[in-house]
């Protein structure tokens, strides 16, 4: 099937939208991929729902029309029509993630999107799990596994979004997967905080700064490291008041350092060791968090590019994967991915064309 799948992170940057041909099992091919940035405006408006149950309608329609817009944006861009696609899986947006209340709110309008596109959406992918008792998150370590088929294993892939997580896929292609802290989400606020920008770009405050390991080793304290994996966390599980006290570049190579940190102190759940780290995200575009990375943890890194793959767009590719997983009534989560109970299918399907 050919799919388009479609990505709101929780870095806040923007919508990244990507062409992929799948069964659903095995990824057959990947095309063109965009990225619709948010003005700053609608990004304010986009976090002022961050942390509550809903968001008001008038957001999530415009969430909606967005990613409809950047739907024909990607087509238009591929010389196709809506009826050379068979589906779209559109994640939307986490405003609030909280597994242990059996909760976690994405927003964006299935239904409406299907209308507008006349192409059949997917949507609603983590509902399911997370009333199965699972995490709801992390879902693409799947799509992961789909990818590195062929590759050496052991092996992880680091995803640095705005909230890290990891994917072990071993030698038999056994699988585990866990958010292991923070990724950019706090650069990113103490970025907007401090210097009015949306992130640290190229690294150069966190480059100009020196890390506070009190503060680091204060911070990984937290209760979250202590539970095991399978675990996930929501965007605002972690503030800035650790950091508070510093100065803008200390600031940003601390939280550097913390997301490093993160990442390390995870690994030590891991089967085994892995032969190497590939890394997707837009933290990969960070030299400061990626010689963070390389002092804290043990075996080669490198960015997903090194083996082909388009970290700008996997994750995207992920949603247009589990479309094709979610009409196949193939399983979206696993116990080893979400610690759910058991395979648990997911999304929910919704007509384009008459």
């Amino acid at each position: 099937m050919r799919a388009v799948g479609l990505m709101s992170g929780t870095s806040l940057d923007g919508i990244d939208a990507a062409l992929i041909e799948t069964d659903g099992e095995r990824v057959e091919r990947t095309g063109l991929a965009r990225t619709t940035p948010y003005d700053p405006a609608f990004r304010t408006w986009l976090r002022a729902c961050l942390g509550k149950d809903a968001a008001p309608p008038d957001v999530e329609r415009a969430l909606t029309e967005a990613h409809a817009a950047a739907v024909r944006a990607l087509l238009d861009e591929a010389e196709l029509k809506p009826a050379d696609v068979d589906v779209v899986g559109f994640h939307g947006h986490t405003i609030f993630h909280d597994p242990k209340s059996g909760v976690t709110r994405q927003i964006g309008d299935g239904a409406l999107l299907a209308s507008m596109l006349g192409i059949d959406v997917v949507n609603d992918f983590r509902s399911a799990d997370v009333a199965a008792g699972g995490e709801g998150a992390p879902l693409v370590p799947l799509y992961h596994a789909a990818l590195a088929r062929d590759l050496d294993k052991p092996v992880a892939v680091l995803n640095l979004g705005g909230v890290a997580n990891l994917t072990w896929i071993g030698a038999d292609d056994a699988l585990l997967a866990f958010d292991t802290g923070p990724g950019v989400g706090l650069i990113d606020d103490w970025c907007a905080q401090r210097a009015g920008v949306a992130f640290d770009e190229d690294g150069k405050f966190a480059s100009a700064g020196r890390a506070d390991q009190t503060i680091i080793a204060h911070m990984l304290e937290h209760p979250y490291f202590s539970r095991p994996a399978p675990k996930s966390l929501d965007r605002l599980a972690f503030t800035l008041d650790a950091v508070s006290s510093l100065s803008l570049e200390n600031g940003a190579a601390t939280l550097a350092g913390f997301t490093a940190a993160c990442v390390a102190q995870g690994t030590a759940l891991f089967p085994g060791r892995p032969r190497h780290f590939l890394v997707t995200g837009g933290g990969r575009r960070n030299p400061a968090l990626m010689m963070a990375l390389r002092r804290a943890l043990v075996g080669a890194i490198a960015p997903v590019e090194s083996v082909g793959w388009d970290g700008d767009s996997l994750e995207a590719q992920a949603f247009a994967f589990l479309a094709v997983r979610s009409l196949r009534g193939l399983a979206l989560s696993l116990p080893e991915t979400t610690g759910v109970s058991r395979p648990t299918l997911g999304g929910r399907h919704h007509r384009g064309r008459k």
